[in-house]
């Protein structure tokens, strides 16, 4: 449920700074969503004129999200998610696919954008057999995340956990800091635990991408392309699963993957903790 403390900041409109595009509601406009504001379709008309696949490269990458996660529950055995960056509701959500799979599961999502706490109860409707919790936090503190009590009474974290990184880390331009904030996040988390994460890449598309992404800083949005040698190593550590990083239409791709590669700009991979 809400907590007192997350209903008084849902209620003050100030916190929705609706004047400012935010990330998560340029994607979800771009995806067809409805939880967006003129800030942010301004923002994305601008960014799309620039990145015209961009769409397709977002869709990839839910796709991706579907087929990582059914994959770790189904053939990993993994019952515990630990999903930073979770943005807008989409249905199907990560807990819809984990919890067909095995409906015990358990999932803590956690994003910083208060239009995704607006809309935190549609995440929150779990399976009777499993649970779902919502945190309200950033990922550049995951001791927070990690001490938080929505955390500790849904996640054992003696027991692994699928840590699920995806179009997040592109959004921090420092590449130590990322290592750092994954070191951070893993180290606590037990063997067979994954780190499952997705990223952008202009190596698919080098002039779309590099126009794309300066639009996204220029509109206040900090943005990061990286190459596959800049991302392989965030999995330092851990043993990739085949087949390793990839663009994220080739990682065990369905038949919703099947998208040209110049219009797919984003590089994933899972990776298991030894």
């Amino acid at each position: 449920m809400v907590t007192e403390e997350t209903s008084e900041k849902v209620a003050d409109p100030l916190d929705l700074k609706t004047n400012q595009p935010h990330s998560a509601r340029i994607y979800d406009y771009l995806l067809g969503g409805k939880d967006n504001f003129e800030a942010d379709r301004t923002a994305a008309a601008g960014i799309t004129s620039d990145w015209p696949n961009l769409p397709t490269s977002m869709r990839a990458n839910r796709n991706f999200m579907l087929r990582v996660a059914h994959r770790l529950a189904a053939e990993h055995g993994i019952r515990q998610f630990l999903d930073i960056g979770t943005g807008l509701p989409t249905s199907p959500n990560l807990h819809d696919i984990v919890q067909k799979v095995a409906p015990e599961s358990r999932i803590v999502y956690v994003d910083n954008d208060p239009v995704v706490l607006v809309h935190a109860r549609a995440l929150l409707v779990s399976d009777p057999a499993g649970r779902t919790s919502y945190l309200d936090a950033d990922l550049r503190d995951p001791e927070n995340i990690l001490a938080s009590p929505q955390l500790r009474d849904t996640l054992d974290l003696n027991k692994p956990v699928a840590l699920t990184l995806l179009a997040i880390v592109h959004f921090i331009l420092d590449d130590a800091e990322v290592h750092d904030l994954i070191g951070r996040l893993m180290t606590p988390l037990a063997p067979g635990s994954v780190l499952a994460l997705s990223t952008c890449t202009a190596d698919s598309a080098p002039e779309e991408v590099t126009a794309g992404v300066a639009a996204y800083n220029a509109h206040g949005v900090p943005t990061k392309a990286r190459t596959k040698a800049e991302v392989v190593p965030f999995f330092n550590g851990l043993k990739l699963i085949d087949p390793g990083v990839v663009l994220v239409n080739h990682w065990h791709p369905d038949e919703a993957a099947r998208v040209p590669d110049a219009h797919v700009h984003m590089y994933g991979g899972a990776a298991v903790k030894p």
